[in-house]
């Protein structure tokens, strides 16, 4: 089940929230003595995060479905996508926020209201190591201001009676993003002297792949050669973005003009990561685009703009 995406909080008392967590979506299905982690598109993740597994097979039932996310979280306890994804846990935590219980004990719970599931969740975590992604206090307009404060990604407004509808986006979740993150498809690349100078990314409009500008900073060596040796594999002689060349650059420096693109390497837009940014331009480009991590649990057709 995902949540629809909005910019304010809905409000009323038939509404929880909860912190929205920047890490990997993940199931914790248990049977006896197996444990198997599945990402959001059902790729095996268990041999990648032992401790996880370890912690979901000392929850208290025999057999159990748990939804949730697994984080990365520095000495404050502020999550860090980008050492989740690069497996940097030197002074970091890797923990598994559980916030639904789908299944338990041969019990299917998705037709139970969401306050139900989250009873009997509450109950099967107890001490085993899995920590709970519990609802939040307060009115909206105080959690909102909390959760900036402490630098969270946003919440996850949900109805509190509402059942779990697998496999699709529904209204009874909503979310809000307050930190200036976008998924985006990596659809080429500049050359450089470390493989790439920058990546050029966009995001889906119905069918077309709309260019959303380059993406120059915050990757490490490693991030580089990993990011590179997957592009090469990609390569391809036809440029997939739908909206380029530009007529000119722009004020920023993020459009690409004709005469640019004979320096640009294409790929078929496969690859999925996650910047950060500082605004959008008027053109539909971003600017100071960081970024952040390869999101694989992700598909490229599914990028939109947010």
């Amino acid at each position: 089940m995902m949540a629809t995406r909005a910019t304010e909080l809905p409000r009323g008392a038939d509404w929880s929230y909860e912190v929205k967590w920047d890490g990997y979506r993940a199931q914790a299905a248990k049977s006896g003595d197996r444990v198997l982690l599945a990402s959001r598109n059902l790729k095996d993740i268990t041999r990648q995060f032992p401790s996880i597994a370890a912690a979901v097979s000392r929850v208290g039932a025999s057999d159990a479905l748990l939804d949730g996310e697994i984080v990365a979280l520095d000495a404050a306890g502020r999550p860090s996508f980008q050492a989740l994804h690069h497996w940097s846990f030197e002074g970091l935590s890797l923990v598994y926020y559980a916030f639904d219980l789908l299944h338990l004990d041969g019990r299917n719970l998705t037709r139970r209201p969401l306050d139900e599931r989250r009873d009997a969740l509450r109950e099967v975590v107890g001490d085993s190591g899995v920590l709970l992604s519990d609802a939040l206090p307060g009115a909206p307009s105080q959690i909102a201001v909390a959760v900036r404060a402490l630098g969270l990604e946003g919440v996850v407004a949900k109805k509190r009676q509402s059942t779990y509808t697998p496999g699709r986006r529904s209204d009874a979740w909503v979310k809000v993003r307050f930190a200036r993150h976008q998924e985006l498809v990596v659809g080429g690349y500049k050359p450089g002297s470390a493989g790439f100078d920058s990546l050029l990314v966009g995001y889906y409009e119905s069918a077309k792949l709309m260019c959303a500008g380059k993406v120059r900073n915050g990757f490490t060596p490693a991030a580089r050669a990993e990011i590179f040796a997957a592009l090469r594999g990609l390569e391809t002689p036809r440029c997939p973005f739908a909206n380029l060349p530009t007529s000119r650059s722009s004020h920023w420096g993020e459009g690409i003009t004709e005469d640019e693109m004979s320096a640009l390497k294409w790929v078929k837009p496969k690859l999925v990561v996650e910047v950060s940014f500082a605004e959008w331009t008027r053109d539909g480009s971003l600017r100071h685009a960081s970024f952040l991590g390869v999101r694989d649990d992700k598909q490229a057709r599914q990028v939109r703009r947010e």
